[in-house]
């Protein structure tokens, strides 16, 4: 299997989070969970003057772009070029071009994995987050997103929670 890039995509100024979720629906609707791993918008905290008051709002970092981390491939480009506001992928002519690890850096955007060793049933605590100090047990292991699913109890019910490899330890 083919390594995961992080690829840039244009869009049309102002319709970035909508291409953001109609990707994430349509990889829901496809199954295609493996192969395209995350969609973002990089976004940015700034201060902002209005009417002498200062405050604090998030903006696009680059509006007209979502970044999306995937396995390049005919099934993907398609899905992803055909996506309703989507002019197109950065790169020459149709080939996109992945983004270096340098050009990664100042996002953010760590590309290094996390080494883990837990296994499916292992009792695991949660040790940051929402789901801080809570106990659970691993259902899955996704290591491409770097992530567990454990069942936490939700008002009485066992509800599913995605957990980050770097928010648990085992117990």
């Amino acid at each position: 299997m083919s390594e995961a890039n992080w690829y840039v995509v244009h869009t049309y100024s102002g319709y970035e989070n909508k291409v953001k979720a109609n990707i994430e629906k349509t990889i829901e609707n496809r199954h295609l969970e493996e192969q395209i791993l995350e969609v973002r918008v990089p976004m940015q905290d700034v201060v902002e003057m209005k009417d002498g008051q200062s405050r604090q709002v998030q903006k696009k970092m680059f509006p007209g772009y979502v970044l999306i981390n995937m396995i390049m491939n005919d099934d993907t480009w398609y899905v992803v070029r055909n996506t309703r506001g989507v002019t197109g992928f950065v790169g020459p002519g149709s080939k996109p071009v992945p983004l270096t690890d340098e050009e990664m850096r100042p996002l953010g955007i760590r590309s290094d994995s996390v080494q883990m060793d837990y296994a499916e049933g292992d009792t695991v605590v949660v040790t940051g987050g929402v789901w801080k100090d809570t106990v659970g047990v691993i259902q899955s292991i996704n290591e491409n997103k770097q992530c567990v699913t454990i069942n936490v109890d939700l008002f009485g019910r066992e509800t599913p929670v995605e957990i980050s490899f770097t928010e648990i330890k085992k117990m």
